[in-house]
């Protein structure tokens, strides 16, 4: 089958032929419709993981998928061919990944997708959408929060005013002015600063009361720290500790995204309700999935760089 895969340690991405793959009890083959470009595609292609996680090469690239069950393996129940499905790759090694025609995965890791969800709409979902889901569900915000988020351009960060907004907290997000600032303000943020100045002033010059929380996705997270309230949150997604963040009186949390098929489900039923948007920058055939790396790599575009097969 064709994936967009790196042969060995030494060699750049490109969309070759590896082994098709078959389905072992428990396991749900599923046919790759659409697969988004995140973060640690780009830090697979640059080699910055080869001495921190093994890898069985070809390494193909895509963290998250849409698509159609192809086959299921003994063992597993409620999912039939044809079924619309997505998910999130999962486990330890690299390897199979979701950017190229299929992805074998455990019937346990798979979402069942909403029929109202395109595939595109859910791979772009994916990995951001539950890292983001993830880290406003550690913020445990409310109505009286005022919440930064820094990075708001980005896939997590997209997802994150949405979701912030429903939630009913204030939302002050970082962006370049320009497109970026009206992208973020589209997404339901309140306010939006401009990171590239003084951060500090722009943040208290609309909040002059302080923030009571931060999402940390880019950008100083000392900076960042300094401008909470005492007792305030800082959930990291750049892996960030209290001892680094400098503060002793605010929570400052490291997180990890967490795939469960329910916290994915909550998340597509939201984009069928139309209630949370799918941010879709652009669209590339697999035949040219190098090009939507270096997209995705372009720090002028906004939204998600989707591959389709």
């Amino acid at each position: 089958m064709k994936a967009l895969a790196i042969e060995r340690r030494d060699a750049a991405p490109a969309v070759i032929d590896v082994p098709d793959l078959s389905p072992a009890d428990g396991e749900v083959l599923i046919r790759i419709d659409a697969a988004s470009v995140n973060g640690f595609d780009l830090a697979i292609a640059a080699g910055r993981v080869w001495d921190s996680m093994p890898a069985d090469f070809p390494v193909v690239l895509g963290r998250d998928y849409g698509g159609t069950v192809a086959a299921t393996a003994a063992g597993v129940e409620g999912f039939a061919v044809g079924q619309p499905v997505a998910g999130i790759v999962t486990g330890p090694r690299l390897g199979p990944g979701s950017i190229g025609e299929f992805y074998v995965a455990s019937a346990g890791k798979v979402t069942a997708r909403p029929d109202r969800v395109s595939a595109v709409d859910a791979a772009a979902v994916g990995l951001a959408g539950v890292t983001a889901a993830t880290a406003l569900d550690e913020l445990e915000l409310g109505s009286d929060d005022v919440l930064l988020i820094s990075g708001a351009t980005g896939g997590v960060g997209s997802f994150a005013v949405q979701l912030a907004a429903i939630a009913g907290a204030r939302v002050i997000a970082t962006a370049a002015p320009g497109e970026a600032s009206a992208f973020v303000g589209s997404l339901g943020a309140h306010e939006v600063v401009d990171f590239a100045g003084d951060l500090a002033a722009a943040v208290r010059a609309v909040a002059p009361e302080g923030v009571t929380a931060v999402l940390h996705a880019a950008g100083d997270a000392v900076a960042l720290a300094g401008l909470l309230n005492p007792a305030g949150r800082l959930v990291s997604l750049l892996g960030v500790t209290p001892e680094q963040a400098g503060r002793d009186d605010v929570v400052v949390t490291p997180i990890q995204s967490k795939y469960t098929p329910s916290r994915m489900g909550g998340l597509l039923d939201a984009v069928a309700a139309g209630r949370l948007t799918v941010p879709v920058g652009a669209t590339f055939p697999l035949a040219a999935a190098t090009e939507a790396l270096e997209w995705f790599t372009d720090a002028r575009h906004v939204g998600k760089a989707v591959v389709t097969t």
